[in-house]
């Protein structure tokens, strides 16, 4: 079978969610932040979309029905992460969800966005460690929890575009393999030999043999 639109299509989805703007990306600057959730999430995303990239390559149905169910889930978690950077829902983005409540870290985008200027300032009242400090984050242009939404925005376009040809390319693999199968089973029965007919053997009747005078 040739590359047909949708299975190229799909191979350049995988390829382009790997690496543009989506989970390796997104990988590196969570270990930034110390995001362990989002890390998680991602790291099982780049899993199941080489699964899939493998299956689609390779023929196999069952790979790609594996990454069309994560798929959906990842649309659902990063609905999530939009929701919790919003604030919607009673969410904060000030908790810290995303660390399994591990450490107090943010996104790396909240001190290192564009035009964000970070100074980290030490308290001046007595009584204070010397080596406790505030960090102060100015002239942002675009605010961390907007950035983060735009990254999941982009993750959830994808990942929608991606099961619609999973679910196209699957069709395909299975209506192949059922001509194939029909195809198959045709010529098994065309040259299928016709059932012989039982024959009876009886069994002979002994011959004498008369020796002196030389007859049977």
């Amino acid at each position: 079978m040739g590359c047909c639109s949708g299975r190229c299509t799909l191979i350049f989805l995988c390829a382009l969610q790997l690496v543009s703007l989506a989970a390796l990306e997104r990988q590196i600057f969570d270990f930034l932040g110390f995001q362990w959730a989002p890390i998680l999430g991602n790291f099982l995303q780049i899993i199941v979309v080489i699964l899939g990239l493998f299956g689609t390559i390779q023929f196999r149905p069952r790979y790609i029905v594996v990454y069309t169910v994560w798929t959906a889930l990842w649309v659902t978690w990063n609905v999530f992460i939009i929701c919790f950077y919003l604030e919607v829902g009673g969410l904060s983005k000030e908790t810290d969800l995303m660390t399994f409540n591990i450490s107090m870290h943010r996104s790396w985008w909240r001190e290192h966005g564009p035009g964000c200027v970070r100074r980290v300032v030490r308290p001046s009242a007595p009584g204070i460690l010397d080596d406790y400090s505030y960090v102060s984050v100015t002239g942002c242009i675009i605010d961390f929890q907007y950035l983060e939404v735009i990254h999941s925005a982009i993750q959830i376009l994808l990942s929608l575009i991606g099961f619609v040809y999973a679910c196209y390319v699957i069709s395909i693999f299975m209506e192949e393999e059922d001509s194939f199968d029909f195809i198959g089973g045709l010529d098994t029965y065309s040259y299928r030999q016709p059932p012989q007919e039982h024959v009876e053997l009886k069994p002979l009747k002994p011959v004498e043999v008369n020796i002196k005078n030389g007859c049977y």
